[in-house]
């Protein structure tokens, strides 16, 4: 019974993992496009 406990725990655990990651994974893109899109907006020849 402990043994399940615990092997769902670290299931659970696992999936935030990738899902954080997914999350953080996201955010960089974003911040890198929106970083591209006022560079390009605030250029000037």
């Amino acid at each position: 019974m402990a043994a399940d406990a615990l092997s769902m725990r670290s299931m659970k655990l696992r999936s935030w993992q990738r899902c954080s990651k997914q999350i953080r994974e996201q955010r960089t893109r974003l911040y890198i496009i929106w970083r591209c899109t006022v560079m390009l907006l605030c250029w000037h020849d």
